[in-house]
């Protein structure tokens, strides 16, 4: 909206030069930063106090570690003003005409609206373990994954022709393949992976925003790169025009999520509840697969990953196929916990890693 206000006023009122400003990404992207964090300020005590009085609480879950438990009767559902500040301040400073914008932002309120229905019914039935079926979250995630697959695959798709149905690989300069039967299965399954994964890690009190955050920062700086015909041809990426937008809103969750970190810091005052982390989710998997960076992600969001198989393993495997538990306790923080490590230690450390795969991420751009 700004974004658009502000070209027409350059180039409608010449003495009024400071607008051309609203141009420029790096300007932007600033703005979406800075314009989340106030909202997110401006929204959320009041958003936590009306959870409060209609009694929207955290009901803790048995993870065999004493501490989760005085979590109990904490307000959830925090990710409602993480998607209200990104969703707004994109809609302040993106170019809305932008399919790059659309295809980030449709994903993080159509997995947030899942993660909403999920924790109004864990509110209601009063239980941690009571939300939403399992299956039925698996159904409608897969919905808009099929629906996401077929739109980025066509003529739809936001992606030159060339890029609809390549996968790249770190380190390598050409694609890894390029097929729509084999892309299209990997983008399904990466983009319901990825979703639960930052649900998973989402446990302790500040663990999953900060990893998050990295992980945007970093998908940032490719989607500025590669929205640029001279830097992508100097680190030898495809040019994808337009992608650079994918820069702002990157920005506005940056901003949105140091804002809900003020308040999810431990002692937390309120939690993302599964409406922030499912929505999360659905931003950097979609953000990765228009990016070309699938394969990325394994190191990038190598956190997530890891929570979410030391989850799958346990359940899946140790507990229903062989009868036993594998590891301590899943997933990874609740293990590290078991050990005696105190939850903001587990969380700091955690966060480290995170920003160490960051730092690797960043540099396979120029080890290609």
């Amino acid at each position: 909206m700004l974004y658009h206000l502000g070209l027409y006023i350059h180039r409608s009122f010449d003495a009024l030069g400071f607008f051309r400003l609203f141009g420029y990404i790096s300007f932007r992207s600033i703005a979406a930063a800075l314009s989340a964090i106030l909202i997110t300020f401006l929204v959320m005590s009041p958003f936590i106090r009306r959870l409060q009085r209609k009694a929207i609480l955290d009901a803790a879950r048995e993870t065999g570690i004493p501490s989760s438990f005085d979590k109990a009767g904490t307000p959830t559902m925090g990710g409602v003003v993480i998607a209200f500040a990104v969703l707004a301040s994109a809609m302040l400073w993106c170019n809305l005409k932008s399919l790059y914008v659309w295809y980030s932002i449709v994903p993080l309120l159509w997995f947030g609206a899942i993660g909403l229905m999920d924790d109004l019914k864990k509110a209601r039935r009063g239980s941690g373990d009571r939300g939403m079926s399992e299956v039925t979250k698996l159904v409608l995630q897969g919905m808009f994954a099929l629906l996401f697959v077929f739109a980025i695959t066509g003529q739809l798709s936001p992606l030159p022709a060339p890029e609809w149905t390549t996968l790249h690989a770190p380190f390598l300069k050409r694609p890894l393949l390029s097929s729509r039967l084999f892309y299209g299965l990997f983008v399904f399954l990466f983009v319901i992976l990825v979703s639960n994964s930052v649900n998973i890690t989402d446990g302790l009190d500040g663990l999953a925003i900060m990893p998050a955050i990295f992980v945007v920062l970093v998908l940032g700086v490719f989607g500025y790169v590669m929205g640029n015909a001279i830097y992508s041809k100097y680190l030898q990426y495809a040019f994808l025009k337009g992608a650079g937008e994918l820069t702002v809103v990157c920005s506005a969750f940056v901003g949105a999520g140091l804002g809900f970190l003020w308040y999810n810091s431990y002692p937390a005052q309120v939690f993302m509840g599964d409406t922030g982390s499912l929505a999360i989710g659905g931003l950097l998997a979609a953000i990765s697969v228009l990016l070309k960076q699938e394969l990325l992600f394994p190191i990038l969001g190598g956190l997530f990953l890891a929570e979410a198989l030391t989850s799958q393993i346990q359940d899946k495997i140790g507990v229903r196929w062989l009868g036993r538990r594998l590891f301590y306790r899943a997933p990874l923080h609740h293990s590290l916990q078991y050990r005696g490590l105190a939850e903001t230690k587990v969380v700091i450390r955690l966060w480290i890693i995170a920003g160490i795969l960051a730092l690797i991420s960043l540099a396979t751009m120029k080890i290609r």
